[in-house]
């Protein structure tokens, strides 16, 4: 079966580093809702998202989302998907993710380098969380660890970090919203460096029970041109294409393994 099949461990581990991504506990404790307030559609995305599995692999029952955050999505994945697990890096985002999913197998790593010994139909990796691999010898390392824990003739989803020729270099976003009895205010400020993006976020957080506070976080990502993606892609063995307009408009690349490997 896909899922308990042995196979061989990643053959090169990366450890976490200073400077890694983590999203802390302030952010984890809105971060679902702030999004949804935003306009975010977790359920229609997952929807989504699973029928595009299913229609290269028909039948899918395993999924694994690497880089689960706080679980916006695999919640909703548990629902169309037999057995789902998660990854996540933040200690933080895997809290408020088991609060929500306490039957789940949530596990934190690195996607560089997890190991999880065993194989799943369908992988997926969303917003934008590939762009955290500081160059492109770690992309390709990565999406090699993902192929290495699909079945033959598993389905890899990645929505990539915006490409270097898309960036908009001081892009500016500021959004005020209502959750329940919160407000949260999320301004943030993206510039490039070479091909660096540097997305420095303030919040600002009011709550009926524990009043107003401030906080910020700074996130880089690589900014990876299409034609990198594409050649990781294939380099790690998969058969894949971009699709346009979705995710916000970063789009997702949809690869399938080989049906038979050595």
């Amino acid at each position: 079966m896909p899922w308990t099949a042995p196979w061989p461990p990643c053959s090169t581990r990366a450890k976490l580093q200073k400077g890694s991504p983590v999203y802390g506990r302030d952010v984890a404790e809105i971060h679902d809702d702030l999004n949804s307030a935003r306009g975010k559609d977790y359920r229609a995305e997952t929807e989504y998202l699973t029928e595009v599995i299913r229609g290269r692999r028909p039948g899918a029952d395993s999924l694994l989302d690497v880089g689960c955050g706080a679980g916006g999505h695999l919640v909703h994945f548990a629902e169309f998907v037999d057995r789902v697990e998660g990854v996540e890096l933040s200690e933080d985002m895997l809290a408020a993710a088991r609060a929500k999913l306490p039957d789940v197998p949530l596990h934190q790593g690195d996607m560089r380098s997890f190991d999880l010994g065993r194989r799943f139909d369908a992988i997926v990796c969303l917003f934008g969380a590939i762009g955290h691999t500081r160059d492109v010898g770690e992309l390709r390392g990565t999406l090699g660890c993902f192929a290495r824990h699909l079945a033959d003739g598993g389905v890899v989803v990645v929505e990539p970090w915006w490409f270097l020729e898309k960036f908009i270099d001081g892009y500016v976003s500021d959004d005020v919203v209502r959750s329940g009895t919160r407000s949260i205010a999320r301004m943030s400020h993206t510039v490039r460096s070479g091909d660096v993006s540097t997305m420095e976020v303030h919040f600002l957080v009011a709550d009926a029970r524990t009043g107003v506070r401030h906080f910020s976080e700074t996130y880089e990502h690589k900014l990876f041109t299409r034609d990198q993606y594409e050649s990781a892609f294939a380099e790690a063995g998969f058969d894949a294409e971009y699709v346009e307009g979705v995710q916000g408009g970063r789009g997702i690349f949809v690869g399938v393994a080989a049906k038979e490997r050595s």
